[in-house]
């Protein structure tokens, strides 16, 4: 008897110290729509809601990448077949990625389900399913997949970094988004510091997407690299007339308003250059003299050589899809440095942009990302 009652109480005091032992607490997190989400214990399958997101993520994952990523869109290698190639031959696993659609509206959620991916990595806007998505987001949250959403392309000069965190702690990569904050802080604060004591800022036109369709003229305000041109010092003419993101203004406008300082973003290649078209070439595999020469082109369009900007050599260009990009502070730094060359003069974007290369990306730097007319 006394046997099996001592058996009794060691085989209880077993199950209460089970009970007692702590479990390990859920990870949660707050992504940039304001959702708190609850993380799986390990993070090993990951999709991507726009593959652009690889460029941000290899700040965190580096020569590991793709290795957690199983699906993802096609509009990286579509909007920018050079850089993406870039990554490709760095990282041939990424031809074995599965392709959830071209954009948001073909979007495959079925396929997305099949891959069992732990997370989804979503934009709050973008070209794959955004906040606005709420069907998506039921479908893939019925399955148990969690569903984070970060924000490159809204408001990039805040979220990005804010984003680079988030991704940081979905991934346990914690101590690579430290080492990028602080690279962004100081690189931000190269601009922020001394534009405190500016009271003149230039009155900027900016052109979005030169020459992807004919006419005059596509421009960003409230929103991507609209919030550049406040950002770097300028007064964005268009801004009391375009109340969202991006609109149209005409011609007649721009000779009315004549902007002292002209910047457009350029979407080109080197194959829309050889078909004469006016976009304006930059990014990876385009040399300094085809993005100058571009731009020279696309401002022999109707009007544009009748502005004060171009008149007076104050007419740039910058690649469209720093939108999207990590190395965003880099381009504020180029356009500070347009719209106030005496207060910028020692800041040197391109040793700024080599530098996040060195540090955070596993490709070189390659190619040209800002021009301006000689």
């Amino acid at each position: 008897m006394g046997i099996r009652m001592s058996f009794l109480w060691r085989a209880a005091a077993l199950a209460l110290a089970v009970v007692l032992v702590p479990a390990q607490a859920a990870i949660t997190v707050v992504d940039l729509a304001g959702r708190s989400v609850t993380l799986p214990d390990k993070v090993e399958r990951i999709i991507l809601g726009e593959g652009r997101m690889l460029s941000a993520l290899a700040v965190l994952e580096g020569s590991a990448l793709p290795g957690r990523v199983v699906g993802m869109l096609e509009d990286f290698e579509r909007l920018d077949p050079t850089g993406y190639e870039l990554y490709r031959q760095r990282f041939p696993a990424l031809q074995q990625v599965a392709r959830l659609g071209r954009g948001g509206a073909s979007f495959s959620v079925e396929e997305a389900i099949s891959l069992k991916p732990d997370v989804a990595i979503f934009s709050l806007r973008g070209h794959g399913p955004d906040v606005n998505d709420a069907a998506t987001l039921g479908r893939l949250q019925a399955a148990g997949i969690s569903v984070v959403y970060v924000d490159f392309t809204k408001n990039p000069l805040e979220d990005t970094a804010r984003s680079i965190e988030l991704l940081g702690r979905v991934l346990g990569r914690e101590a690579q988004a430290k080492a990028y904050l602080g690279w962004h802080r100081l690189e931000m604060d190269k601009v922020q510091s001394r534009l405190a004591r500016v009271k003149q800022r230039p009155t900027v036109f900016l052109e979005s997407r030169v020459g992807l369709v004919p006419g005059c003229c596509e421009t960003l305000t409230h929103g991507m690299m609209g919030l550049f041109v406040e950002a770097a010092g300028g007064r964005n003419i268009a801004a009391s007339l375009v109340p969202g993101v991006h609109g149209t203004v005409s011609l007649e406008f721009l000779l009315k308003e004549q902007p002292e300082v002209y910047i457009g973003t350029g979407i080109g290649n080197p194959a829309s250059l050889a078909k004469g078209a006016a976009s304006i070439a930059l990014g990876a595999g385009v040399d300094a003299s085809a993005a100058a020469d571009s731009l020279a082109r696309s401002l022999r369009r109707t009007g544009m050589a009748q502005l004060q900007a171009v008149r007076s050599g104050r007419a740039h260009a910058v690649w469209h899809h720093f939108n999207y990009l990590a190395s965003n502070p880099a381009a504020l730094q180029a356009m500070a440095k347009w719209l106030h060359p005496a207060l910028f003069a020692d800041v040197d974007p391109q040793a700024t942009l080599a530098d996040f290369y060195r540090r955070f990306q596993p490709i070189p730097l390659t190619g040209t990302y800002w021009t301006s007319l000689p």
